[in-house]
């Protein structure tokens, strides 16, 4: 605690600050997740920092994550943040979930937030399935819960291109009478099974409670993805990689599992933010990390919901160009080579 405070202390006398009052609005999570906190972190440091008058708003998403970007580009909001990083680029040409909503080129980063995750499907264990092979052979008449494919939803937009790229196709699952369930939120999708109705789910946010207990106690079966459906996956949607889950991540997991990455959060804002506002920003993110650094600490760092301890040299790699004023802040600060 003596550490914290004087940390806290060091913030309140060094870094920059904006004399002017600014009215600012970031958009977050649905409210009770990770983005929300962030945000949270954000906006009390920005208000210590900013005139006397200076507002900050938090807005809730309402669907799966599209519109943060959309509000950003429009200039309804802010900044956003939004997740897996690797996604990002796709919203700079209007490519692959962003098709619908188009080109959001004037879309700029402040940093990456490293967060480990992973998509996976995982389906009851009264089937005797251990694989996709597995799944494809013994035609399952299935309800796989995850979100919705319905253009605004980052989360169902890869689930969809997932299942398509193993050969599970509407048309395939179809054939079996299996259904899928639709959802907004990782969670919505995990109660489906709890409460009996689903018996599969094909889902991210994989470090949370529900998933241990889907895994651990309800002895739900991780199913290995398949190297070729992998790369179909990271032909269609480059950016994507595929990552392994190691073995005892979850208790019952004994060997690696092949999984798709679902990882980092990305930090966005919009190329005509004003740089000033951009840099204290992303000084906030870089300087003032250790506050909510503590607060993710109790977690392990494999499970933490938001990675610690946070690199700043990583943080100022991201997927997307920097903001010129994010950009100055890490040359100036040593974290990045050059202004170009």
């Amino acid at each position: 605690m003596a550490q914290a405070l004087k940390e806290i202390a060091s913030e309140q006398q060094t870094g920059p600050r904006l004399e002017r009052s600014i009215t600012f609005h970031m958009v977050g999570d649905w409210g009770m997740a990770n983005f929300h906190r962030i945000c949270s972190w954000l906006a009390q440091h920005f208000t210590d920092r900013t005139g006397p008058k200076s507002r900050v708003a938090i807005w809730n998403l309402r669907d799966g994550g599209i519109e943060a970007l959309t509000n950003v580009f429009d200039g309804v909001a802010q900044l956003c943040i939004s997740t897996p990083a690797a996604m990002i680029p796709d919203a700079l040409t209007g490519r692959g979930p962003f098709a619908a909503c188009g080109a959001m080129p004037s879309l700029r980063a402040l940093a990456t937030l490293p967060q480990n995750d992973r998509l996976v499907l995982a389906v009851d264990p009264k089937y005797g399935i251990r694989s996709f092979d597995d799944l494809r052979r013994i035609k399952p008449a299935l309800r796989i819960a995850t979100s919705s494919n319905d253009g605004t939803n980052l989360i169902g937009y890869t689930a969809n291109e997932y299942l398509q790229a193993h050969g599970i196709t509407p048309e395939v699952l179809a054939s079996w009478n299996a259904t899928i369930v639709t959802t907004t939120r990782p969670e919505q999708a995990l109660a489906l099974v709890v409460s009996g109705d689903a018996d599969a789910v094909l889902q991210e946010a994989i470090m949370t409670p529900g998933w241990t207990h889907l895994v651990e106690d309800l002895e739900y079966v991780p199913l290995p993805a398949e190297p070729q459906a992998l790369r179909c996956v990271i032909e269609r949607n480059p950016g994507f990689k595929a990552t392994d889950l190691p073995a005892g991540y979850w208790r019952n997991l004994r060997t690696t599992l092949p999984c798709l990455d679902f990882s980092d959060f990305i930090v966005l804002v919009r190329e005509d933010l004003d740089e000033d506002i951009a840099g204290l920003l992303t000084w906030i993110l870089v300087e003032t990390r250790g506050g909510v650094e503590r607060q993710y600490g109790h977690h392990t760092q494999q499970k933490s919901p938001l990675g610690w301890p946070m690199d700043p040299y990583a943080m100022a790699k991201t997927p997307i160009p920097l903001h010129e004023g994010a950009k100055r802040y890490y040359a100036e600060a040593g974290y990045i080579d050059t202004l170009a």
